[in-house]
């Protein structure tokens, strides 16, 4: 049993079982109020699914594609809990949640700000029904598309304006069940930070 937290556009958390599947998810699409609902979704979820913390094997996140300052949040929040609760984190890709369930080639798209979106192109799902990523994910402009993605027109393109925590967590739990490799621990940002260190000591006059 999982909980599952994603913040790579609203905020998402869920409590999911392999076998029960989904026994509670919250949903805010607000993608600016990431830290204020956080804590009180994840006792939210908690409450709903009628599950004490002990119960739980892990807590699966979503690592992205995502905007930095609303991406860390649901990052460093999972991390926490986990850490609390001794049990391990489980990262998985945000728009492998968005493609989960959806046999038909797809091109997820979620926003980047910017006057970007990020995207991944999907072929369909495998044996085991987890989706299989043909490219990405990527950072582009709109109207950029079709000439970065490849077989663009292959694909029908799905724009989620959140990714359900209960996907996610029924991805990760799913890689788990056929041993395939987790996402990496690496928040996928694909974008260079606006704040960057000096190369060396600020000059005073």
């Amino acid at each position: 049993m999982l909980l599952a937290i994603d913040t790579s556009a609203g905020t998402s958390v869920a409590v999911v079982d392999r076998d029960a599947g989904v026994l509670a998810e919250l949903i805010e699409t607000d993608t600016r109020r990431h830290a204020e609902v956080i804590g009180t979704m994840i006792q939210g979820a908690l409450d709903e699914a009628g599950v004490a913390v002990t119960a739980l094997s892990g807590v699966a996140i979503g690592m992205g594609p995502g905007p930095f300052t609303g991406l860390r949040v649901g990052i460093a929040a999972a991390r926490a809990f986990a850490l609390g609760i001794g049990r391990p984190v489980v990262p998985v890709v945000s728009h492998d949640a968005v493609a989960f369930g959806r046999a038909d080639p797809i091109l997820v798209v979620t926003d980047a700000r910017r006057r970007e979106v990020y995207w991944s192109a999907y072929s369909g799902t495998d044996a085991e029904g987890l989706p299989i990523r043909a490219s990405g994910p990527g950072l582009s402009a709109p109207d950029a598309l079709e000439a970065i993605v490849p077989g663009f027109a292959s694909y029908r393109r799905l724009d989620a304006e959140v990714v359900s925590a209960a996907s996610l967590g029924l991805v990760a739990e799913l890689l788990y069940l056929h041993k395939r490799p987790f996402a990496s621990s690496e928040a996928l940002y694909l974008r260079s930070p606006d704040v960057t260190m000096s190369s060396g000591p600020k000059r005073v006059s």
